[in-house]
């Protein structure tokens, strides 16, 4: 086992003082990397053999200079991380930072006001909002300053400020696209129970009091039918409806005894399964339980049902939903903030949570304000671990799961994505993925840009949809509205037969797009071979996107020498098919040639690729004597 590295870095232990009582509140880069890049401890990494089972952990050389106490995956394909005051008193050098996963690179930057304990959420404009956080510690006073971070200029903003303070808020996207703050305490110091919800541009809501005191940091999820439901850590599950801003009580946990620090996953909407929504629950409780239980919220009576055990008790623990539908779960530990009783095992739950298997053993401890973040390649990365003030973990460590790899441990071939059209998808509408292995993808999922903090993930979320395929093209229908997928950025990923997933791809879900007219190209076969000065054909097939009524203009490049070509027709106008006619010569050279086939309208390009491959006639048959 690998002890906690300290490396010099000065931090610290929350405690939470309410009212005459002081409370520990424990309550509470890309490909290169997958070719093998290897450092730092690694005795406990699962053998290069087993990858195809278990998957492989690595350690970045790279260590994190500020407290990952929140991170949030943006839709550039780099991770935010906000730290504030990094869990030290006094500490007014409040701080963010960029992780790079492409270099594996940390640019750090100054921020106006204590961010730290915040709740988190992606905006549908993709810009992270930060809610709440730290006006003073022990006793811990919130925040009621709001603040969204731009991508595009790298800097942050306040927003319109809330009605009261937030200290360990929960932050969760509706449908509409507006945001829900629930809980974290207040500037005098007891639990804000009001909810208040935000629209970009306009601000704040009233306060809609709850009626009753929830936990900090609550664990919430928006469902199909609009309605939040809390799944914990208390043993009470709850039901809010944003119509009515009534609560109502949904059923009781079966462990009774509290799951603080666990954690909480909406398992993923598919057509396939009617958009059933099934909210697991893991770990929590000090000593923790490695029990993890489900809910039905489709059901007419939805009950807890006991799921499969984690291998280990987990509290302080992160889970995270996977392109495959699956459900990474890891770090924490039996005892609170105790890194003799760690949890360094992995397990990987079925996207039904029926079962579990092992996803092999991390390096370091991931205790207190350790997060667990998918990136856009499918793999997932790991950091943090704060157990008491004036340390934290500063390495950080990339699990690539099992579906990365071959057999015989190598990596596997993974499914591409060409390009999508359009980038901004419209709610029931359909739009085109092109991809070189269109015929064997299996999947096609929308994994929410995630943002996490404090052993929950406020913004993950994994929805499936249905699609078909031709000619390199998968023509896939888009969710049917905000409460299955709220709008904003999600990264879109293609699985094959193997379950082997492409790098994922940002796409926008907007209630307001509009159709935007395109098409899309394809060609037929994908070679030919023709004998020198001899021809052949090619059908190129013109698809409307969006309502797509332009005409095509085609054209042919890479011809070798002493080739023509022609199409008949030239153009199509909005969609259809031509034949494209490659003539050679006695003079054209042998050989393979890739040919880019392009249809342009107006300023909107697209070509697809073909090959021709030119051969010598066949030697004339001897005549006898």
């Amino acid at each position: 086992m690998h002890t906690n590295v300290i490396m010099g870095h000065v931090i610290g232990v929350a405690a939470l003082v309410n009212k005459k009582k002081v409370f520990k509140f424990r309550a509470g880069i890309y490909a290169s990397l997958l070719a093998g890049l290897v450092c730092g401890p690694s005795a406990v990494a699962p053998a290069f053999a087993q990858a195809n089972v278990v998957g492989q952990w690595r350690t970045l050389p790279t260590t994190m200079p500020i407290n990952p106490v929140h991170m949030a995956m943006l839709r550039t394909g780099k991770v935010l991380v906000v730290s504030g005051s990094g869990n030290v008193p006094s500490n007014t050098n409040y701080q963010a930072g960029i992780w790079d996963p492409a270099t594996d690179t940390v640019t750090t930057q100054p921020i106006a006001w204590d961010m730290f304990c915040n709740g988190m959420v992606i905006l549908p404009d993709g810009r992270p909002f930060v809610v709440g956080g730290t006006v003073a510690y022990d006793p811990f006073l919130g925040y009621s300053k709001t603040a969204a971070y731009d991508p595009s200029s790298g800097q942050f903003t306040d927003l319109q400020t809330m009605a009261h303070g937030r200290w360990y808020p929960t932050a969760t996207t509706l449908g509409d696209g507006t945001v829900m703050a629930f809980s974290g305490l207040n500037e005098s110091g007891p639990t804000n129970t009001a909810v208040e919800i935000y629209t970009v541009g306009s601000g704040w809501s009233q306060e809609y009091p709850a009626g009753w005191t929830p936990p900090l940091y609550p664990r919430l999820h928006l469902l199909p039918n609009g309605t939040v439901f809390y799944s914990g850590p208390t043993d009470g599950s709850m039901l809010f409806d944003p119509s009515t801003h009534a609560w109502s009580f949904v059923a009781s946990t079966n462990y009774t005894s509290g799951r603080t620090y666990g954690s909480s996953v909406l398992l993923p909407l598919t057509p396939a399964n009617g958009y059933r929504p099934r909210v697991m629950i893991f770990g929590g409780g000090n000593p923790a339980t490695a029990t993890t239980e489900i809910i039905d919220l489709s059901a007419a009576s939805p009950s807890w049902q006991w799921g499969p055990p984690m291998s280990q008790p987990r509290i302080e623990m992160n889970a995270v939903l996977l392109p495959s539908g699956k459900v990474l779960a890891l770090g924490g530990s039996t005892n609170d903030e105790d890194a003799t009783t760690a949890s360094l095992n992995a397990d990987l739950f079925d996207a039904d949570g029926s079962s579990m298997t092992s996803a092999g053993q991390n390096a370091f401890p991931r205790l207190y304000h350790s997060v667990a973040l998918l990136l856009p390649d499918a793999t997932v990365l790991v950091a943090g671990g704060n157990p008491t003030r004036g340390t934290y973990e500063p390495h950080m460590e990339i699990y690539s799961p099992a579906y990365l790899f071959a057999a015989d441990g190598s990596l596997a071939p993974r499914p591409a994505i060409t390009s999508i059209s359009p980038g901004v998808i419209g709610y029931g509408s359909t739009f085109q993925v092109q991809s070189p292995d269109a015929a064997s993808i299996s999947s096609i999922v929308l994994v929410r840009a995630g943002a996490v903090t404090h052993a929950f993930d406020m913004d993950q979320r994994v929805v499936g949809m249905s699609f078909t395929a031709a000619n390199g093209i998968l023509t896939v229908t888009a969710p049917p509205n905000g409460n299955i997928a709220p709008p904003g950025y999600y990264l879109l990923f293609v699985l094959n037969a193997a379950g082997v997933p492409s790098i994922g791809s940002f796409v926008q879900l907007s209630a307001s797009a509009q159709p935007v007219g395109d098409f899309s190209i394809a060609t037929s076969p994908a070679s030919q071979t023709v004998v020198a000065s001899m021809a052949t054909t090619y059908t190129v097939t013109i698809s409307a996107i969006s309502g797509f009524t332009g005409t095509v203009n085609l054209s042919v490049s890479g011809l070798p020498a002493g080739a023509t070509a022609s199409f008949n027709p030239a153009s199509i106008s909005a969609a259809g098919s031509s034949t494209l006619t490659v003539n050679t010569s006695l003079t054209t050279p042998l050989g393979n040639y890739p040919l880019a086939i392009t249809g342009a309208s107006g300023g909107t390009s697209h070509s697809t690729n073909t090959n021709l491959s030119v051969i010598g006639a066949p030697a004339p048959p001897k005549i006898g004597l």
